[in-house]
């Protein structure tokens, strides 16, 4: 699923790690979604919307594989 989380963490300055700090999770999963080869659940979808003040919809784009 693309998305625009490699994009949303540069306009912080933040890491992968810093950002998966954040997240809960392992900076090879920050790595895996930016990379889209990993699709989150739904929970964590929620929490990186929340994190960035977004909408899933905004972060995420399902059309596009």
């Amino acid at each position: 699923m693309k998305n625009k989380l490699k994009v949303l963490r540069a306009e912080r300055d933040w890491s992968q790690a810093e950002l998966a700090d954040r997240l809960a999770v392992s900076r090879q999963t920050v790595n895996a979604l930016e990379g889209g080869k990993y699709d989150p659940s739904l929970p964590l979808a929620f929490k990186i919307a929340q994190l960035f003040g977004m909408r899933i919809e905004d972060v995420f784009d399902p059309q596009q594989g």
